[in-house]
């Protein structure tokens, strides 16, 4: 992943040996599940609406971000290539697809526009060339005359050691990182608001139904509000790591490292249960499980199927309210 190119250097062989641990393993967790959300949108015709393609687009940008993280081989030149520009490609562009999730809750929500849907191709454009642009400008600050060089002493390539490199590498990656965290969370907090004020306002008109519908989007939407900490969680200790290391590059802090690598490499494992292992997913495995044997049913608890009826208008939010406008 792109935060361990960035953390190996200064670092004793057992230093590096752990790290690489740390990384392919929460990498092929990462890996799994985003996997399985890719896996469950090709196989399940009913979640093939717009809200969740967008969480499909995410998910494969994580599953391919990680794929690459664990696969690279720094001794041969092209697999060098390969792992640093196509880590840093779709790592970017996981990220920018949450503001694309968060854009699309706003406007459906906040906004009551039924147009979401005609953003599409916008959003593709924005997406992957937003995280073309990023990843050749950060090829062009960095210095690959040591590619080799690193490549023989530690597991990952593209590591920045001039102060230049450093700075085009925070400028292409962390910079957008944090526009797209301060984004998700205005929006998320706008939309909250607005429903909080809904809330009062049935309230106050003591519109029972009013009241149990806007209950059921407080609990979706409260949810959602959390989904900017995955961001803030997942790459605060690389942040602070790549400041450091930029303040003081000759002194590298071991356990600082272990959670950048970390923490970083398991952001498609926290997006994949966020985002995409959502009450329609659940629902549609209990259908195809109700279909086994019934030998092979009492495996699984009673309860999954009635939980996942009574969250079906909390997963189908933005859907339902999309389809009203247009009706």
């Amino acid at each position: 992943m792109a935060t361990v190119q960035a953390v190996l250097g200064n670092l004793t062989a057992g230093e590096r040996h752990v790290l690489t641990a740390v990384n392919s393993g929460a990498s092929t967790l990462s890996l799994l599940g985003s996997g399985f959300i890719v896996l469950c949108y090709v196989c399940f015709k009913e979640l093939r609406k717009f809200s969740f393609k967008l969480v499909f687009f995410l998910a494969l940008s994580d599953m391919l971000c990680s794929f690459f993280s664990v696969v690279g081989d720094p001794s041969k030149g092209f697999f060098c290539y390969a792992q640093g520009y196509s880590t840093h490609f779709f790592c970017v562009a996981s990220f920018l697809w949450t503001t694309t999730i968060a854009f699309t809750l706003h406007r459906a929500v906040v906004k009551h526009k039924a147009d979401v849907e005609d953003f599409e191709p916008m959003f593709h454009l924005y997406v992957w060339g937003t995280s073309l642009v990023m990843t050749v400008v950060r090829s062009i600050g960095n210095e690959h005359g040591h590619v080799g060089n690193i490549g023989r002493v530690a597991a990952w390539c593209w590591t920045e050691t001039g102060r230049t490199g450093k700075a085009v590498h925070f400028f292409t990656f962390y910079a957008p990182l944090w526009g797209a965290i301060l984004f998700n969370g205005f929006t998320y907090f706008q939309v909250i608001r607005m429903l909080n004020n809904a809330t009062r306002m049935a309230v106050g008109m003591s519109d029972r139904g009013s009241q149990s519908d806007t209950r059921v989007d407080m609990k979706a939407l409260n949810r959602w509000g959390y989904y900017p900490l995955i961001l803030i969680g997942s790459w605060s200790f690389g942040t602070v790591n790549r400041i450091h290391d930029f303040i003081e590059p000759g002194h590298k802090l071991f356990w600082l490292s272990i959670l950048d690598v970390g923490m970083a490499a398991l952001m498609g494992l926290f997006n994949s249960i966020a985002y995409g292992l959502n009450s329609s997913v659940r629902r549609a495995i209990y259908e195809r499980l109700d279909l086994l044997p019934e030998s092979l049913r009492r495996c699984f608890p009673k309860k999954l199927k009635s939980r996942s009826q009574q969250q079906q208008h909390e997963s189908e939010l933005v859907s339902l309210r999309i389809e009203d406008q247009h009706q």
